[in-house]
């Protein structure tokens, strides 16, 4: 990529954890070269169409972005920081930290709050759930137990406002990814971090919302990424190492298929956790 990014005297980092996140991953991205070069950010627009943590966008800060992802209560959270950081602020001071107050804010109807309640909500229970999931069961209730933190950060001031800054011109919306089929142009990098295959059937992990997303939704975003290719467009797609997802690449002319290593850590044995293989697949 080619860019005269503004500079910053400290970077603003994911404000939430995120099951699958891309921060132990930026290094290997970069030095295995594995962004666009020829992207220019001063013309052309980022879309991370599901964004979650968004580690990429805040690692590439590009002039223009579009985030979105089909989990409206983290768009919300994005939307808030960006407008009212400070009222943000101001109302994660306020949280505690037990069990008992974690079950009943966990508990609160989300149709009865406002934008930002929702986004303290959010945020605080990301901060202290077991590992910082975010898992919703087939109603699209919140339903990770509480966490073993001794001491979390619930209300990380710097950051929130670093972010709010960052976002003050990036537009981010609550939609399927397939949006960005009607909106990218030739020039424009998009990454997809969808939900990932699972690498087993005893390995699923896709309730980031209600909807699941497993073989023909991994097949429509091949398409999505097929019909953006042939625009022109930049296009980077992580997942897992499945010979499934593999299959699903390998034959598309000029589409590279790429090979990262990521510390995964949501199973709760902690025998399980370790070193896994991922697929990055890219087309420049």
């Amino acid at each position: 990529m080619t860019s005269k990014q503004t500079i910053f005297d400290k970077k603003p980092k994911p404000f939430v954890k995120w099951v699958g996140g891309k921060r132990q991953l930026l290094k290997q991205f970069r030095e295995n070269n594995l962004y666009p070069k020829n992207f220019n950010p001063e013309v052309n627009t980022y879309y991370e169409p599901f964004v979650g943590g968004g580690a990429v966008f805040f690692e590439l800060i590009p002039q223009k972005s579009v985030l979105s992802d089909l989990n409206s209560e983290l768009v919300k959270t994005y939307n808030v920081i960006k407008k009212d950081p400070e009222s943000l602020i101001k109302s994660l001071k306020k949280h505690k930290h037990n069990k008992e107050y974690f079950l009943k804010i966990r508990s609160r109807n989300t149709l009865k709050l406002s934008d930002l309640e929702i986004a303290s909500r959010f945020i605080y229970l990301n901060r202290t759930a077991f590992n910082g999931m975010y898992r919703v069961n087939k109603q699209g209730k919140y339903n990770v137990p509480f966490g073993s933190h001794k001491n979390p950060m619930i209300c990380d001031e710097e950051n929130i406002r670093l972010v709010s800054k960052i976002l003050k011109k990036v537009s981010i919306k609550n939609q399927d990814y397939v949006k960005v089929l009607d909106c990218a142009k030739k020039g424009d990098f998009i990454y997809f971090d969808p939900p990932y295959y699972p690498v087993s059937k005893t390995a699923s992990f896709t309730s980031y919302t209600a909807n699941s997303f497993l073989e023909s939704e991994q097949e429509q975003l091949r398409d999505a990424f097929i019909k953006l290719h042939e625009k022109g467009c930049y296009v980077m797609l992580s997942n897992s190492d499945t010979s499934f997802i593999e299959g699903l690449y390998k034959n598309i002319k000029g589409v590279k298929i790429k090979k990262v290593h990521a510390g995964r850590a949501i199973n709760s044995n902690g025998a399980k956790r370790g070193k896994v293989s991922e697929i990055v697949v890219i087309n420049y």
